[in-house]
């Protein structure tokens, strides 16, 4: 009996070493050397249509061990280390775009920087969760953003070029019989002055949104209650004069009472992509006369327009302290997720956890705010004012200082960077074709003319293969250097579709003198020239290209003078002109047969197409 009794002792004792041991020795949980989260590199002869990831991939599930009454217990993978950040700032007045950023500072945290060696280059950057360092990888949210059709149901423009590719500010259908524009309403604005600076009007890239609300989100918000039951197309339009503005595409007329922010928007907006009535906005300008205030990237509730968060952009965790938000925020609907750059040098990934309930009218949001910071390789300048532009899960950003970045959105680690040697503001567009993914992008004549002391430099136009990084061709014109209005490429280029589809067309400003610029239709594949148009007055205006319902296409582009041209892409000549009042930095988006754009005349035009 005692024998028994011994023996059984000795095997349960067995079999719970057993286990133990088989539990300590079990690795944790997370990715195995067979996973990979980002689409491989294309090689030659290989096709650019690659499989998307699968629930397996780019699994960001915690390990977890049941309890005894069969819940779980989650044991979280993503480690942060709080830290003290030192919140010593000037007054707002006192932050600058021309203030360095400070790498060295009592923020800056050396010991928990990440590296990548990308090209023998020593890449180094931090995550951050909310203000605390991640130490770990970050939580994959499994953002994956498919064909540039895919990005939105919505009727309109909902961001800075339509979509994720930023190729396309033209929505719709319309036939254009006789080559002509016609204009049909303005709606007056105003401007901000401070110190010696004023700012009328709209400004760079100050794009428009136009939409048409599904029935059921138009009658839940605030608009004027004799509109509700109409098939209401709106404008929605943030600009200098520090208002966001409302109105009718049709006539122009106020749909609901503007939104006085305060302070200057020169950037482009964005309505989320699900139809749900949510915009997001950032601050350009932080003065406004003698007020002053820290920049702000805001999200408005349309119901309402009620502010229901904001992200302050000088903030103690970024290198430099201006903190604008010049470029135009994308949503991954699927993911519930905001990607949005700053001028701080700061990448945010947030996601929203929105709660909308259309049948009640309620709307929430509960915001997660993960962000990626770097710490530049080529040139001291840092901070984005392009537009993100994706590939599936790849993300590209150029920034001030010359480097052009792929960073996987899920990872946020950066793929491959280059070198485009100069300031670069213009948003990058995406083209995805049998031969592959490609980039085209631009700089300015900024930091290489060292302040005015060279009195030029080369605007280097570029295709890049997207998912490598490798160099297809370049092209170079010379533009000449003038402080605070760059020459250089500003605008964004026209990706030819359709009947034009051979054909990148880039605007480029200042490049025989302070006023006159260049339009240049570039064929795709090699680079070269097909034709090239000198302009008497120059452009930091993004052309927009659209189809008539005959197959042809035409192009809208604004100047420096005030001129509107419709344009015949496939040869450059200009088929009608009309002024829209004076200098046009703001780039004009098309719904139908109308275009709508604000200048610094400070009015809003509508426009249309005949």
């Amino acid at each position: 009996m005692k024998i028994k009794r011994v023996f059984y002792f000795l095997l349960i004792l067995t079999i719970i070493a057993a286990a133990a041991l088989i539990l300590t020795s079990k690795e944790p949980a997370g990715k195995t050397a067979g996973d990979n989260p980002n689409p491989p590199a294309l090689t030659e002869g290989t096709s650019s249509t690659l499989p998307s990831p699968t629930e397996s991939e780019n699994s960001n599930q915690s390990p977890s061990k049941q309890e005894p009454d069969g819940g779980q217990i989650t044991e979280p993978l993503i480690k942060t280390v709080t830290v003290t950040l030192s919140e010593t700032m000037p007054e707002p007045k006192n932050v600058n775009p021309d203030i360095p950023p400070v790498f060295d500072g009592n923020n800056s945290f050396p010991e928990y920087a990440k590296t990548k060696i990308i090209n023998n280059i020593d890449f180094t950057y931090w995550h951050f969760l909310g203000s605390d360092i991640i130490t770990s990888e970050v939580e994959n949210p499994n953002i994956f953003f498919g064909s540039p059709e895919e990005y939105t149901d919505v009727e309109g423009i909902t961001t800075f070029r339509g979509n994720h590719f930023r190729d396309n500010a033209a929505y719709g259908s319309r036939l254009v019989s006789e080559k002509k524009l016609e204009l049909v309403w303005t709606k007056d604005i105003g401007s901000i002055s401070y110190g010696n600076t004023y700012w009328p009007g709209a400004g760079w890239t100050g794009q428009p949104l136009i939409i048409r609300w599904d029935d059921d989100v138009r009658k839940l918000m605030n608009i004027d209650p004799s509109l509700k039951q109409t098939d209401l197309v709106e404008v929605i339009y943030p600009t200098l004069d520090g208002n966001i503005y409302f109105l009718n595409l049709k006539n122009g007329k106020p749909t609901r009472e503007p939104i006085d922010i305060g302070f200057s928007t020169k950037g482009t907006a964005s309505i989320d992509p699900r139809g749900y009535p949510i915009f997001y906005t950032g601050q350009g300008l932080n003065q406004n006369g003698d007020n002053a205030a820290y920049h702000e990237y805001r999200i408005f509730s349309l119901i309402d327009q009620k502010q229901i968060y904001s992200i302050k952009g000088t903030t103690p965790e970024a290198f430099r302290l201006w903190g604008a938000f010049d470029p135009s925020g994308i949503i991954d609907r699927n993911t519930d997720t905001l990607i949005q750059p700053g001028e701080n040098g700061l990448l945010y990934r947030i996601k929203l956890n929105t709660d909308f309930d259309i049948s009640s009218g309620m709307l929430s949001i509960d915001p997660e705010v993960t962000k990626f910071r770097y710490k530049p390789v080529f040139d001291q300048n840092i901070g984005y004012e392009n537009s993100p532009a994706i590939y599936r899960n790849y993300l590209y950003l150029a920034d001030n200082g010359g480097m052009l970045q792929c960073i996987d959105i899920n990872t946020l680690e950066p793929v491959w960077i280059a070198n485009i040697e100069d300031d670069t503001d213009s948003t990058i567009v995406l083209e995805e074709t049998d031969e592959g993914v490609f980039l085209y992008t631009g700089n300015e004549a900024d930091i290489r003319c060292d302040n005015g002391r060279i009195p030029s430099a080369n605007c280097q136009l570029r295709k890049f293969n997207a998912l490598t990084g490798e160099l297809i061709w370049q092209k170079e014109y010379s533009c000449i250097y003038q402080s605070g209005v760059n020459g250089g490429l500003l605008s964004t280029p026209v990706i030819g579709k359709n009947d034009i589809s051979d054909l990148v067309i880039f605007n480029i400003a200042k490049t025989g003198d302070a006023k006159s610029g260049k339009m240049a239709a570039l064929d795709k594949r090699t680079g070269n020239e097909v034709w090239v148009k000198n302009l008497e007055n120059y452009s930091w205006s993004s052309p927009v290209d659209f189809l008539s319902d005959d197959g042809k296409t035409y192009m809208i582009f604004c100047d420096f003078a005030g001129d509107m041209h419709l344009i015949d892409p496939k040869n450059g000549e200009i088929l009608d002109t009309i002024s829209v009042g004076l200098n046009v930095e703001a780039s004009p988006a098309i719904y139908n047969d109308m275009i709508v754009v604000g200048t610094y005349a400070k009015k809003i035009y509508g426009v249309r197409i005949k």
